[in-house]
């Protein structure tokens, strides 16, 4: 049996965007920031075991890091990986 710690490892949070929201209501996807190592199968089965649903599919997209300034300073957002996973009909995640 995995202790469910290891999976908190690998989903780190719930990305909350319009975009996300759309995604939502329309095709019952929901979008996680997830560690850089984690695969397909291993997001699957951490999405499956936290939140008691079946998981259908899942894509997973390296965001790539992006240049800001911050207070007239250069600065930059680090790269990070997301995750977007359709659920089966009927299954539903709280991200609020």
């Amino acid at each position: 049996m995995v202790n469910a710690a290891q999976f908190y490892d690998v989903i780190r949070r719930a990305v909350v965007t319009e975009k996300s929201a759309g995604l939502q209501e329309n095709g019952n996807c929901f979008t996680f920031e997830v560690a850089d190592s984690a695969n397909k199968v291993e997001v699957k089965k951490a999405v499956e075991t936290l939140f008691s649903v079946q998981v259908l599919s899942v894509n997973v997209v390296s965001v790539p890091a992006k240049r800001r300034r911050v207070f007239g300073r250069p600065g930059h957002i680090p790269a990070w990986k997301k995750a977007l996973v359709k659920l089966k009909d009927g299954d539903t995640i709280d991200v609020g």
